[in-house]
């Protein structure tokens, strides 16, 4: 991971954070994927990657290991590799692990441990956001799957979200905090995956953008942790100066059911050339 910490993410090198950190994280990804609209953008990948019976996948990024566990009952007999970079986000899928076939393992996307070809079809959701050089990382995930195999990937474009119903200072604010220093380095990652697979060599790609829309906080805040009291200030993604009007702001949009938050994740897939 990059060295500059103004760089990095909140799940920037999770396994350097305190406990009590770690475990908030991971609460908020488990409380993710249980989200709708997430649901919606894991669904759209599903039919991309086109999980089939006796296949070997690979989960790149796998956090808790909720759709490891899912894909394993799709490819049945074959078997899912889940990966992650993180030790303390691992043993928490190890921990949840339902007795499917799925392999937890430490490891960098951007430098794979398995030989080319490995895999009939890959998947990386929402990790090359934290990677400082995404491109190595997506012609790793084309190199290690198999010729005619897919791979998908899934970001988020965080120059793509709309606010309304906030001062439009708060919200300038608010962007240039976190497009200045919470993701500094990847800010529109999403729109960028086509282009990446194209360099790495993939055909037949597609690219689909999914809307993620929310018309309370309490609805968002699982995937928008900006609108979220409890987690915004503890991962700096509010600057202290203007948190307690910033959520002074949200309480009041909500009230006067004027709040609105959407963004755009991308769904993009493509093929392994023969």
């Amino acid at each position: 991971m990059t060295s500059d910490p103004a760089a990095l993410t909140p799940f920037s090198d999770i396994d350097k954070r305190p406990p009590e950190f770690v475990a908030l994280l991971l609460a908020a990804l488990e409380a993710m994927a249980v989200v709708p609209e997430i649901q919606r953008v894991r669904q759209v990948a599903r039919e991309a990657l086109r999980p089939a019976p006796g296949q070997r996948l690979l989960d790149a990024g796998c956090g808790a290991g909720e759709v490891a566990r899912q894909l394993a009952g799709e490819v049945e007999p074959g078997e899912v590799v889940a990966l992650d970079l993180s030790a303390a986000t691992l043993t928490a899928a190890v921990d949840r692990h339902d007795g499917s076939k799925v392999s937890y393992i430490e490891g960098d996307i951007s430098a794979l441990d398995f030989p080319d070809s490995h895999f009939d079809g890959v998947r990386c959701e929402r990790v090359l956001q934290h990677v400082p050089d995404p491109d190595r990382a997506v012609a790793e995930l084309v190199r290690v799957t198999r010729p005619g195999g897919r791979v998908c990937l899934v970001d988020t474009d965080w120059e793509s979200m709309t606010v309304d119903g906030l001062p439009d200072h708060l919200v300038t604010l608010f962007k240039a905090h976190l497009y200045g220093r919470v993701m500094r380095e990847q800010p529109g990652i999403g729109r960028t995956l086509r282009r990446r697979l194209t360099r790495a060599g993939a055909v037949d790609i597609e690219a689909m953008p999914v809307t993620c829309y929310f018309a309370t906080p309490g609805a968002s805040i699982s995937v928008l942790p900006m609108f979220d009291p409890q987690l915004a200030g503890r991962i700096g993604i509010i600057p202290d100066d203007i948190h307690d009007e910033w959520f002074t702001a949200v309480e009041a949009a909500a009230a006067r059911g004027e709040f609105l938050a959407a963004l755009t994740i991308w769904v993009v897939v493509g093929t392994r050339p023969n």
